[in-house]
């Protein structure tokens, strides 16, 4: 029962793999683009050439040995080797409009598009770049605290005294016009710290 269960569960996960969804999607979309393509030779260069020769690219051939004779309702040869290059043009002529209408039409605007996306991500990282992380209040109040700890305990009384200095002027800015930062609590704090 474990074997039949571990072989679905794979036959699922095959089935769900991203690459069998697209390449499901690629041959139905190729199979009816392939019916556009061949409308397109036969509507637009068959009567074109036809206006030359033959109306049929396929039936433009000629005879490499023998004197050759051909079924005018097929094109057939009846007698001699005939080489049949029109279908070989026909088939080179419908890749080439195939691979056209595929670059001008998906890979030209998947790229521009690509681009786009490219540089909207640049922007916005330089954009990310530009703009200095700001310490909260909370940081602030915890280095704060550290500075006065370090103080209290007489290891390194000027560091900690600019660290003190340099905190409250970040905080100053920090805090907008009108309020009230840490600086307050720093300025009181400092006045506790000379009773030592």
């Amino acid at each position: 029962m474990s074997e039949k269960q571990g072989v679905l569960t794979g036959f699922r996960s095959f089935l769900m793999r991203g690459n069998v969804v697209d390449l499901a999607v690629a041959v139905v979309i190729g199979a009816a683009f392939t019916k556009i393509v061949n409308s397109v030779v036969e509507g637009v260069i068959n009567p074109v050439v036809g206006s030359i020769g033959p109306r049929d690219l396929d039936r433009y051939q000629s005879c490499l040995q023998g004197p050759c004779e051909f079924d005018e309702a097929t094109g057939a040869a009846l007698s001699g080797i005939a080489i049949k290059w029109g279908s070989v043009l026909s088939a080179a002529l419908t890749f080439l409009i195939t691979a056209a209408v595929v670059y001008f039409l998906m890979i030209v605007p998947m790229n521009r598009f690509k681009q786009r996306l490219d540089a909207l991500s640049a922007k916005e990282a330089a954009a990310e770049a530009a703009t200095p992380v700001q310490k909260t209040e909370v940081e602030l109040l915890t280095e704060i605290r550290d500075a006065l700890l370090a103080q209290r305990e007489g290891n390194g009384t000027t560091d900690a005294a600019a660290l003190l200095t340099a905190q409250r002027n970040a905080s100053e800015g920090s805090a907008g016009p009108g309020t009230e930062g840490p600086s307050g609590a720093s300025g009181t704090s400092g006045g506790t710290s000379k009773k030592p």
